[in-house]
């Protein structure tokens, strides 16, 4: 049997699923290719790079924690987070009672991404910066909450990349509410029992 791999741009107000109860846009509205799955989630109010197959091994594989797979996060902060706050992100820091594992942090220059509709809200005398974030878990709302403790609420949130053992999965080349096949170099990139 041959599984699918599909790279999705999820756009900003899709939840990432194929089915709700009071009609908010999902992955059907997207996405044609039936029996494929999102391999973890994106917030409603998040943007970029899912993943989604029929294969279950594989989503088994790439979505459980003990796996460490990285997951690269591109994070538009409200205001600019000073050297002790990203050394306490790197570090981990305590949301609902967990304390989230350590994570590459580091300030950069705004992303070349397309216009997000509707805009982020815009405070004239409130500065915001970016943050390149890669996480090796994934828990609820886990970047909104880690920004927030340290004093810098997320405004913006696009999930860039995905790490893989041996490579990794981007956006490039799609625009919000685009998909496409693995190619089948990045197939082999994909873990293996």
């Amino acid at each position: 049997m041959a599984y699918r791999y599909l790279i999705f741009y999820k756009p900003y107000g899709v939840l990432s699923q194929f089915t709700d109860q009071v009609g908010r846009a999902t992955l059907k509205d997207f996405v044609t290719v039936p029996g494929v799955y999102a391999v973890g989630r994106l917030d409603r109010d998040s943007e970029g790079l899912l993943l989604l197959t029929d294969d279950g091994p594989m989503q088994h594989r790439l979505s459980h924690p003990k796996f460490s797979h990285g997951r690269q996060y591109w994070v538009q902060v409200e205001r600019q987070p000073d050297a002790q706050s990203l050394e306490r992100l790197r570090r981990g820091v305590t949301i609902r009672d967990y304390r989230t594992r350590p994570a590459q942090v580091s300030a950069i220059a705004p992303p070349n991404l397309p216009p997000r509709n509707p805009p982020i809200r815009y405070r004239k005398q409130v500065p915001t910066a970016w943050l390149e974030m890669v996480l090796t878990e994934g828990k609820n709302r886990q970047v909104r909450r880690m920004t927030a403790a340290v004093g810098f609420p997320t405004l913006r949130l696009v999930r860039s990349a995905i790490f893989l053992p041996q490579g990794h999965l981007s956006l490039q080349g799609l625009a919000p509410g685009q998909w496409r096949d693995l190619t089948p170099e990045e197939q082999r990139h994909l873990p293996r029992p």
